[in-house]
């Protein structure tokens, strides 16, 4: 056996196609929250609120949704206005159904948003606005 290490490339893509699938086939909404600092990230400013947006992704509400391994995409209207919608994956920091709650929280992989809303962009933690969480907010459970 070597002792060279395998670089494997990111889980997530597979893991965001994967629960969009399962929430899909229990007849639930698929909800995806996006740290909208990342860049490269393209939604709509006018609903992110403190630096997230929550994005129904289900077929009734968005079409052409491609996941991809760097970036989820696709085309919706808000407010009645279209736009093109690009996310990086780094970006996408969970993904849940709207009805139970039920999904996964991203952030175990180096670049990505911690799961508590923070970044560690600059090797060290924020620690303001961890305790705030906006109202009306859904709670996630970790799926094991």
């Amino acid at each position: 056996m070597s002792d060279n290490k395998i670089t494997m490339t990111s889980s997530r893509p597979y893991l965001v196609r994967a629960f969009n699938e399962w929430i899909l086939d229990n007849d639930c909404t698929p909800y995806i929250v996006v740290d909208a600092g990342i860049q490269g990230v393209q939604v709509p400013t006018e609903h992110v609120a403190n630096g997230q947006i929550v994005l129904n992704v289900s077929p009734g509400a968005v079409r052409g949704l491609v996941v991809g391994n760097g970036a989820l995409e696709f085309s919706a209207r808000f407010g009645g206005v279209p736009m093109q919608v690009f996310i990086p994956l780094q970006a996408v920091m969970a993904i849940y159904a709207k009805e139970n709650g039920e999904g996964m929280v991203f952030g175990s992989e180096p670049g990505s948003p911690d799961p508590d809303g923070t970044n560690d962009r600059e090797g060290g933690r924020s620690s303001e606005g961890q305790d705030e969480r906006p109202s009306g907010r859904p709670t996630l459970k970790v799926v094991k």
